[in-house]
Formats: structure tokens, C-alpha cells, sequence
């Protein structure tokens, strides 16, 4: 047996939760990892989609939950129904996302706790469900999307920059403080990638010019999940912290 079908071998016996699951990158890491047989729990707000996406995927073993990652409430029984089912999470992969851009003189102060919420309470959130159940364990693997807009900033996405550099701090704190319980953090750092992200950006143009971008020379979902696919099954003793993807064209 090679190295890689041992891994696929490993990744059946893993529960995994994904959260923003409903389309893009958690849709698609649904679908690679549901591929490889691995026991899996999605969730999001959009309840139609996951079921659309279950229904697809007869044959596997995947659960779905609607959830509003801004609520732990939500998140904790994600997780809470993940060990009554399964009797553990091994890895929690936090997707979800959100990317109004606007410049600051607009003051969209709604938009702002929109993005803080989503893209950093929604990691937190996910962080705190499920880190006593892996620290009872010893062992699991958290994930959380990030962008390279977590390393660079860009004019009319400053908050948006802000709350990606937040993640990749959290992300570092949380290796440090818990890598003696054998729990690893990886940060997936994608470039651009042809999701429904641009669909968050109020102003109609700015979203159909990033649409456009992502069409002619952006990454695929499916590159991404690759990604998430290869450090879940990395060797216990390595950890991947974290993981930049762009695609070939992009500058930044």
C-alpha cells in the first residue's frame, strides 16, 4: 500500500466539521473529503444549500446543521452534535467569510461589524466550541480560511485586511498555547479563488470587476480544498501552520 492510500485509509477514520459549508471552498472540501470517505459534519446559514448538497452525496456520511457562526450558541451545537453522533471532532475547519470592500471616508459602519463578527468572532467561536473537546482528546486540528490579505494591504479593503491579519494572529496564538495537547493549528491562506465571495461587495461594479478576475485567471474552490485535503493528512507529528495559495497570474 503507497503512502497516499495509506492517508486516504487515515482520513476515514477522522470526524470533521466545516463551517461556511453552503458553497465555494466549504462546499467543495465537503465534496473532496466526502470523496475520500471521511465522516463529516457541515454547517452554514443557508439550510437549502447544505440539504442540496447532502442529498447529493447519498452514499457518504456527511450531517448537516444550519448555523450562524456569529452565534456560538449555533457553533457549540455543531459541535455538541458531532460527539453525541460520532464520540469526538478531529478536525474543525472555519470557512466561513464575508468581503464588503468600500473606502474608510464611507464610514459603512454596518459592513465593518459584519466582517468583525463573521470572519473573526466566527473563528473565535469556532475555536472555543470545540477546543475542550480536543484538549480532553490530546489531539485534533483546527483550520481556519484566511486570505493574503492577512499579509498585505489594499486600498478600500482595510477592515477586511484587518480582520484577515486578526486570524493569522489567533491562529499563532492558538498553536503556541496548544501544541503540547497535540493540537494543530493550520491557517489556509488562498490568493484569489472564483467563490460567491464577491457577491458581498455592496458596490455592484467593484463585484463584477473581482467576478471577472476570478473567471479569467483565479483558482478553483477545488484547488483550495486540495489544500485543506493535504494537511489533514499530514503525520501527527508534522503541523502545518500555514499555507499560501495563489494562483500563477496573481501579483500580490
Amino acid at each position: 500500500m503507497t503512502e497516499l492510500e495509506n492517508r486516504v485509509k487515515k482520513l476515514e477514520d477522522k470526524v470533521i466539521v466545516i463551517m461556511g459549508a453552503s458553497s465555494g471552498i466549504g462546499e467543495a472540501t465537503t465534496r473532496l473529503l466526502a470523496e475520500k470517505n471521511a465522516k463529516i459534519v457541515i454547517a452554514a446559514r443557508r439550510f437549502e444549500k447544505l440539504q442540496e448538497i447532502v442529498n447529493s452525496l447519498t452514499d457518504k456520511c456527511v450531517n448537516y446543521l444550519p448555523a450562524d457562526v456569529t452565534q456560538f450558541d449555533d457553533v457549540k451545537k455543531v459541535i455538541d452534535f458531532t460527539v453525541k453522533t460520532y464520540g469526538r471532532v478531529d478536525v474543525l475547519f472555519n470557512n466561513a467569510g464575508i468581503m464588503p470592500t468600500a473606502p474608510l471616508s464611507e464610514g459603512r459602519l454596518d459592513e465593518w461589524k459584519s466582517m468583525l463578527d463573521i470572519n473573526i468572532m466566527g473563528v473565535l467561536n469556532g475555536i472555543a466550541a470545540v477546543l475542550p473537546i480536543m484538549i480532553s482528546q490530546k489531539s485534533g486540528h483546527i483550520i481556519s480560511t484566511d486570505s493574503v490579505a492577512g499579509h498585505v494591504v489594499y486600498p478600500n479593503s482595510a477592515v477586511y485586511c484587518g480582520t484577515k491579519f486578526a486570524v493569522k494572529a489567533i491562529m499563532e496564538g492558538l498553536r503556541q498555547e496548544q501544541r503540547e495537547n497535540n493540537i494543530k493549528s493550520t491557517l489556509i491562506t488562498p490568493g484569489a479563488v472564483e467563490t460567491e465571495l464577491y457577491t458581498t461587495i455592496n458596490n455592484k461594479e467593484v463585484g463584477e470587476a473581482l467576478k471577472k478576475s476570478q473567471q479569467e485567471w483565479g483558482l478553483k474552490a477545488k484547488d483550495i480544498a486540495e489544500a485543506v485535503f493535504f494537511v489533514i493528512n499530514t503525520p501527527d507529528r508534522v503541523s502545518i501552520s500555514e499555507m499560501i495559495v495563489r494562483p500563477t497570474l496573481q501579483e500580490r
